[in-house]
């Protein structure tokens, strides 16, 4: 024997051990105690977000077990970081699991035995984040304890796991981590520490409903976990962490409850239910009471847009918890109703109250188990969740590619209406007592003359086709494949031109597909005949082609095209300058993007109207309200940016059209916002940025201040403005009292709230001289305080209608619009798809002369979504305007806004900021 050869495997023995363990064995891994002076969970105590990176950072240099990339970047400017924790043999063959992942759950081009020998190479992934709610602080502390775990420790469980799964772990909201951890730490004294009466908004825009954009992807934040999620690494388990947990339990954990959307793939649902045993068994052999799920919380499988959910449509399983605790000691009070052990609810915990508290890494630790679990199970079953992800992927392109029937309530009321009408028994057969009706209902539920759309074309040729590149991009920052069609073509006897987007069917995130294009149809969730409906979680009708106005054809056959996939994002159309002629330039308002022409023309000093008839220039016709830009030295550089910049389309003409006109003069816009901030002003003064509308927020001390029009000429109160009082925790008692908040001095100028007495006075002198107000949602409780001739539609005997008989939570409703209105100046079609909530609608009194804006019309005006008892809306208004003195008022009972998708409706808002301030003239 060479006697180098025991040197030589001794040597390879001792690689062996240290790759295994990382660099545990041979590097000290800095602790959170000696990075941050803290453990982590220690009462009275929060880190910022810099000095958290700076840790991960730390822990990247100092193990092979974790690498630290940069996903994207926050409203405000800071890094989004993401630490991917696996084996140090793993991460030396990161892109190899990545493009596993990617293969898998896109399943295009494998065969079975393909994926079974993909999942049997790869590597589970799992996505775990926190403080995407930034004073939702425990899953975010919870963070830097596994991660430092993940690392650090060398027991059976955490190896296997590094083996077996990629982990990736990031801070969604650092903007937020940052204020909510500065204000919560500004007082000397620990004990008078507590978490609330935070001065503005968590996310810069739309604060806590940044967990409500991630199908719209609006914000930089929500843009870059969706591209991780969607487009790079397609983790198989999506874990969102949140707090609080249900008053007397400690955490709210998955599974959730009925319905679940039907355009998910079962196996998601059984994903979850398997993901969420994991965690409650884990937690009761831990002995930590006190989790419940299901019906001890209102979670459901159903609405598309938060973080666990939109993976749903991507055949990811997609959970959250929600654990009780912040880093000032709370109590778990007494709940009686759920110390009774029940199937979801089997481990009650007592309460923990004065003195005895919950302290914070209580709650931590609780995170920690639900963590382990995760991801002990996906370590342990890494083949099936790898396999199942391809499978699903399969089921759906599978599906799009022949006739398939999507089980819908209306296909199960259309074969109840059918055993009804034939007065049809259940069969009974023999001694065996099978129940049941014959097939021929069965049948009913497949018709093919309801089959589903094999794909969607979206034609360049509608009026708005910026719109729908925005639409379209929606569709891809979610990971849905998308074509441009290279050339004309025809499919089904239609003629579509270039440019046109095809979305087809046959693809592994056809759930999302048919989730953003189609209607929902939420079951009558109703517990017994005559009750109150159960109220969903969120939204149950958010069809985002029907909020977007978008139009587009279904194909119901197998169809091809010179089509070429988009790869990255649809770039904005070329615009043009068409015609002859320098007297002025004509520009169709029917695009919204026309909006941003007309504010960066206005505040440039150019000279623009709005022609109050059709007008006709060579070959080309505008509607009503056509744009026209008086032509000037220096007027056609500006447009040929926008041509490029915007993708608008000019016509020159050589003279100025005749006829009456409405010149436009800039505005000021004052949008109403309040201490802590609004999330509806957020959305609504976050569109108004994206259109190029000069905005400034206005707080209600200015508001009752006075002499408004010296600042302003447009006032916008979104949904929650007026008729709300504005509370916040302090310790036991909620007050506004700047003193008891501790309020620093350059906030206090933004407390209070609209009030009868003091502000609805102001706002009537701003009017009556001139200026606009505009009011949406509740807040149109305006025209009442002014004293106008309007009354509750859904009203009788004086009471609103009970829920027991109208209910319309969240949903898309039709609506008819009076085109010829100038607020209505660009709407291309008769009726309108608006978001409705439960939202006020309006009924003239008689001989008010008031002209409605939009009504509903017909007995069954629901689009999307659930309204029961929808034909008490027919005949309603859902909005109008109204002279007072010399000003205008504007009352959108909808949410004219709804989240930033309801680009459909925008028009009407803006048109409503620039109507009332234009002078009329004559060319």
């Amino acid at each position: 024997m060479n006697e180098q050869q025991p040197i030589v495997r001794a040597r390879r023995v001792l690689w062996l051990l240290v790759t295994a363990v990382g660099t545990t064995a041979c590097q000290q891994i800095t602790t959170p105690m000696e990075h941050f002076g803290h453990n982590i969970g220690d009462d009275y105590w929060l880190p910022n977000y810099t000095p958290i990176v700076e840790y991960w950072e730390t822990l990247d240099r100092e193990s092979e077990r974790l690498r630290l990339v940069d996903i994207g970047e926050s409203v405000e400017g800071r890094r989004i970081v993401m630490a991917i924790v696996t084996s140090p043999q793993n991460q030396r063959k990161l892109d190899h699991y990545q493009d596993i992942s990617r293969r898998l759950a896109l399943a295009e081009g494998l065969t079975d035995e393909d994926a079974r020998e993909l999942a049997m190479e790869g590597r589970a992934v799992v996505w775990i984040d926190g403080g995407l709610h930034a004073n939702e602080t425990v899953g975010a502390q919870n963070l830097i304890e596994l991660a430092y775990q993940m690392v650090s420790l060398d027991d059976a469980e955490t190896l296997r796991i590094l083996d077996n799964v990629i982990l990736l772990a990031a801070f969604t909201n650092p903007d937020g981590m940052d204020m909510v951890v500065d204000w919560y730490m500004r007082e000397p004294d620990p004990t008078k520490r507590f978490m609330g009466g935070f001065p503005r908004l968590e996310q810069y825009y739309i604060g806590h409903r940044n967990n409500r954009d991630f199908f719209i992807n609006s914000q930089p934040e929500t843009e870059a976990v969706s591209r991780v999620l969607c487009r790079e690494w397609f983790p198989q388990i999506v874990y969102n962490h949140h707090h609080h947990g249900p008053p007397g339990a400690v955490i709210a954990t998955p599974p959730f409850r009925d319905p679940f959307n039907y355009n998910i793939d079962p196996l998601v649902v059984m994903g979850i239910e398997l993901v969420g045993a994991a965690i409650n068994g884990r937690l009761i052999a831990e002995n930590k009471p006190g989790a419940t799920w299901r019906s001890g919380t209102n979670y459901q499988t159903w609405w598309n847009g938060g973080l666990r959910t939109t993976p749903y449509f991507h055949n990811q399983i997609g959970i959250l918890t929600e654990t009780s605790g912040d880093p000032t000691p709370i109590q778990i009070p007494f709940n009686p109703a759920i110390q009774l052990p029940r199937n979801d609810h089997p481990y009650p915990i007592p309460p923990y109250i004065e003195p005895n508290l919950w302290h914070f890494r209580q709650s931590v630790e609780y995170a920690l188990s639900a963590d382990r679990a995760v991801l002990d199970l996906a370590a342990k079953h890494r083949e099936d969740f790898l396999f199942n992800i391809y499978q699903m992927g399969r089921n759906s392109i599978e599906r799009g590619s022949r006739d398939h029937v999507t089980i819908t309530p209306p296909r199960i009321a259309a074969v109840d209406s059918a055993i009804a009408a034939d007065g049809a028994l259940p069969i009974v057969r023999g001694e065996e007592r099978i129940r049941g009706y014959e097939k021929k209902y069965y049948d009913i539920l497949h018709d093919s003359a309801h089959r589903d759309a094999r794909g969607y074309i979206i034609p360049s040729s509608q009026p708005d086709f910026l719109t729908a590149t925005k639409f379209v991009n929606a569709l891809l920052k979610s990971g849905v494949t998308v074509y441009l069609a290279t050339e004309a073509f025809e499919v089904a006897g239609t003629l579509y031109p270039e440019g046109s987007y095809v979305v087809k069917a046959a693809q592994a995130f056809r759930p999302h597909v048919r989730d953003m294009m189609e209607p929902q149809y939420y079951p009558d969730d109703i517990p017994y005949p005559g009750g109150p409906p159960n109220r969903p979680y969120d939204l149950v009708g958010y069809t985002l082609a029907y909020q977007m106005g978008i139009e587009f054809d279904r194909v119901f056959d197998g169809f091809d095209g010179p089509f070429e996939e988009i790869r990255d994002f649809a770039g904005v159309p070329d615009g043009e300058i068409t015609g002859t002629g320098s007297a002025g330039f004509l520009l169709s308002h029917e695009a919204n993007d026309a909006f941003v022409a007309i504010n960066r023309l206005l505040a440039s000093g150019e000279s623009v109207f709005w022609m109050t008839g059709p007008v006709e220039a060579g070959e080309a016709s505008f509607g009503t309200g056509a744009v026209y830009v008086a032509g000037g030295e220096s007027t056609e550089p500006k447009l040929e940016v926008l041509t490029s910049e915007v993708g608008l389309n000019f016509t020159a003409v050589e003279s100025a059209p005749t006829g009456e006109a409405l010149q436009l003069s800039p505005v000021r816009i004052g949008l109403w916002d309040q201490y802590g901030g609004s999330p509806n002003s957020g959305y609504v003064r976050w569109i108004l940025e994206q259109f190029e509308f000069p905005v400034d927020l206005v707080y209600p001390q200015r508001l009752d201040a006075g002499n408004l029009a010296e600042d302003y000429d447009v006032l916008i109160f979104p949904e929650g403005a007026i008729g709300a009082t504005r509370a916040v925790q302090t310790g036991s008692s909620r007050t506004d009292s700047p003193d008891s908040l501790n309020v620093p001095p350059e906030w206090r100028d933004k407390m209070g709230s609209v009030t009868e007495r003091k502000t609805v006075p102001q706002l009537r002198r701003f009017l009556q001289g001139g200026g606009t107000v505009i009011a949406i949602g509740a807040s149109t409780a305006l025209g009442n305080f002014l004293g106008l001739p309007v009354r509750d539609h859904l009203s009788l005997g004086g009471s609103r209608i009970p829920p027991e008989r109208f209910f319309v939570p969240g949903s898309i409703v039709e609506a008819r619009v009076d085109r010829a209105h100038p607020l209505a100046w660009g709407i291309s079609s008769e009726m309108v798809d608006v978001f409705f909530n439960n939202s006020p609608v309006f009924r003239f009194s008689p001989g008010a002369g008031l002209r409605r804006l939009l009504w509903f019309e017909g007995e069954a005006p629901l689009r999307s979504g659930w309204a029961w008892g929808q034909r008490y809306l027919n005949g309603g208004t859902a909005a109008f305007a109204a002279s007072i003195g010399v000003g205008r008022l504007v009352l959108f009972g909808f949410d004219v806004t709804n989240r930033a998708q309801s680009h459909g409706t925008y028009k009407f808002l803006f048109n409503s900021i620039y109507y009332s301030g234009t002078e009329r003239v004559i060319f």
